[in-house]
């Protein structure tokens, strides 16, 4: 304790004495048995309450004993089971945990992994992906408060994620113990496949396959494509060390409507010991849909460009630029975008109402907005010739088709004459509403006039090449702009009549990957309806099972897990209205596991190397063992820590203090002195 506080306790026991001589004893000319008793029980009383005042502590040092931990991070992927290894995993889990001296040195803690990080000792192996980096940084971020030690036990085999073999570690040790075969075996490997979703019927659709070879031999094989077990396509290959990699372009003729499936395969080599990497099976959707847009302009400007950039990015969308005065038929078109129209399109805007076609508005600084006003009755804009620009704000209501959110509230503003505008039409349903020198507005900036019979889409404001170069700014893509602009000419070019449930899904899926269905349900006035109940039954050739839509985002959305390969068959409905809607996907067999023969020794080693440690082999296991046992390293530490606590507790004291003045109550009360 320091001196201080004995000063003051010693002053607190002073003050209290005199306090208490003062009252009962200074003066007083009867000094019986009951002055003696109230003095004593004042002092005390006013002892303690200095005592809470002061609270008086004294410190003390404790010491503990803090070992290493020893993280024990298995690899829980399918390639284990693949390479048939589990076994020899689960030998040499067993064999650290057993290990009694292990147990005295360090606290033992196993971590799982596959394509993420999990905690426990059960190993199951059906992780259809493996990302060692990320488990390595997870692990890493759950012990850099303590000093640890990692054995990485794993193949080395990594399909998702960064390179590990570059992972550095700043506090933690990492040191990877290879499980499995690590001979090189000649190997043949099918590695990715390139196509596009989406082929026209009658066309023919490329096929783009990527061929590697492990091995020091020349070797030929031939690489085939099937459907339905045909032969459609066919090609010799040579390969040798030197030439160990080759591009094979096919084109397939699509003769059918519909999803159909596909496979590729490499004739293996007589000693070839896996076969799994010479299969990819794949599919494509056959469409019999072209749609044809006419761009109408009396000007020149860059967003002319960069709309049909964005819309032809689809392959089954095509655009015409054309300017007032060429000759023109909108019928041969199932939309026409009119970009900044002056009286010029008098002719045209009377032939659209005729034709009851749909039409996408594109005004800026050069729109006759005389013309527009006067041309049609669903907006009115009473404008001045002051240009103005405005900034995008996302309406969260927008639910006619859904889009990712390209973030148009962080780009560039597009520009157009000043003035407020009016709508005419309560069928108008903003997607942006407008930003003005920083104040939020209701003003639609992009908005949909929609019925069962016409469709019609506004953009008001120019230079929307400036949000598809700052799409690609933020993304390195042109992506983001480009599908949101395409699923707006999509909508304003459809035909249907809306439905009150739509549905929204790929029509098929890879094996291991999580089939997603979305769905939007309306009530009678086409407004989003978030009370629905939607259920889904999922059928196949043996089975079928149901599930219940969650609302997510303004739309619902199922997610029907990783399902077997083969062909689903589907059917929504919503249980208030009956409502009904249907349809199909497929499934494709797919597991990138599967494609290893055997450990990645090589990306073990380049760890091993990166972090200062050395690699072991799974019949190196005890000598692995034996170098932390004899580490002096990795010895427990001894921490003190120096603790200051109350010499007495605070509610200790309290009552103490309490039943010292009761009983001096009780004591005058009794002796009639109060």
């Amino acid at each position: 304790m320091e001196l201080s506080k004995i000063l003051f306790i010693a002053l607190a026991a002073f003050i209290a004495l005199g306090f208490a001589f003062f009252q009962y004893l200074y003066k007083s000319r009867k000094r019986g048995r009951d002055t003696y008793i109230l003095f004593s029980l004042r002092f005390f009383s006013v002892f303690i309450l200095l005592l809470l005042l002061i609270n008086p502590k004294i410190g003390f040092i404790s010491y503990k004993l803090e070992k290493p931990m020893l993280i024990l991070l298995a690899d829980d992927s399918w390639s284990i089971n693949h390479l048939k290894q589990e076994d020899s995993l689960k030998l040499i889990l067993e064999s650290f945990k057993s290990n009694e001296k292990l147990n005295k040195r360090f606290d033992l803690v196993q971590y799982n992994f596959g394509k993420e990080l999990k905690s426990g000792d059960i190993n199951d192996f059906k992780d259809t992906e493996t990302n060692i980096f990320s488990a390595l940084e997870g692990v890493e971020a759950l012990s850099k408060k303590r000093k640890s030690v990692i054995a990485l036990i794993s193949d080395g085999n990594q399909t998702s994620g960064r390179n590990f073999e570059y992972f550095n570690s700043k506090n933690t040790e990492i040191y990877p113990l290879v499980i499995g075969d690590t001979t090189q075996y000649p190997d043949l490997e099918l590695i990715r496949l390139n196509l596009n979703n989406y082929a026209f019927l009658d066309n023919r659709f490329p096929v783009e396959a990527f061929i590697s070879y492990s091995g020091e031999d020349a070797v030929n094989t031939r690489f085939v494509i099937k459907e339905n077990e045909k032969v459609i396509f066919s090609e010799e290959v040579s390969l040798d060390n030197e030439n160990s990699s080759v591009i094979i372009q096919a084109q397939l003729p699509a003769t059918n409507l519909g999803v159909l499936s596909y496979k590729a395969e490499i004739a293996p080599l007589a000693t070839e010991k896996n076969q799994a990497n010479n299969i990819k099976s794949f599919a494509i959707e056959v469409i019999d849909e072209r749609t044809e847009i006419l761009l109408l302009s009396a000007m020149s400007h860059p967003d002319l460009g960069a709309i049909k950039k964005a819309v032809e990015t689809n392959k089954q969308r095509q655009l015409a630029i054309k300017y007032i005065g060429e000759n023109l038929t909108l019928e041969d078109y199932q939309l026409v975008i009119l970009y900044q129209p002056n009286a010029g399109f008098l002719s045209v805007f009377e032939e659209l109402k005729k034709n009851n076609q749909n039409y996408l508005l594109i005004t800026g600084t050069k729109t006759n907005w005389n013309f527009i006003n006067n041309i049609q009755d669903f907006i009115i804009k009473d404008f001045t010739n002051q240009n103005q620009e405005i900034f995008a704000v996302r309406n969260p209501n927008f639910n006619q088709f859904q889009f990712e959110d390209a973030v148009f509230s962080n780009f560039p503003p597009l520009e157009d004459k000043f003035g407020n505008i009016e709508l005419e039409s309560n069928s108008i349903e903003s997607i942006y509403f407008q930003e003005i020198e920083n104040v939020e507005t209701t003003q639609p900036l992009l908005a949909i006039k929609g019925n069962a019979q016409r469709k019609i889409g506004y953009i008001f404001g120019e230079n929307i090449w400036r949000w598809r170069s700052a799409s690609f700014l933020e993304d390195k893509s042109f992506e983001a702009f480009d599908n949101f602009f395409g699923k707006l000419v999509q909508n304003l070019a459809s035909t249907k009549q809306r439905e009150r449930l739509t549905l929204d899904y790929e029509s098929f899926f890879y094996e291991n990957e999580s089939a997603i269905i979305n769905a939007n349900f309306f009530d009678q006035n086409y407004q989003f309806d978030p009370k629905a109940n939607l259920l889904i039954t999922v059928e196949d050739s043996l089975n079928s099972f149901e599930s219940q839509f969650i609302l997510k985002n303004n739309t619902y959305q199922v997610d029907l897990g990783g399902l077997p390969p083969g062909t689903y068959t589907f059917q929504v409905n919503e249980a208030e209205t009956g409502l009904s809607r249907s349809g199909s996907f497929e499934v494709i067999s797919y597991n990138i596991e599967q494609k290893f023969i055997s450990a990645n020794k090589n990306a073990m080693q380049a760890l091993a190397e990166n972090s200062g440690t050395r690699i072991f082999y799974q019949n190196q296991t005890q000598e692995f063992i034996n170098r932390l046992l004899n580490a002096d390293k990795y010895k427990p530490v001894q921490k003190s820590q120096q603790k200051d606590v109350p010499l007495i507790d605070w509610f200790y004291l309290l009552f103490l203090l309490v039943l010292i003045l009761a009983i001096e109550w009780f004591y005058r009360k009794y002796k009639g002195l109060i």
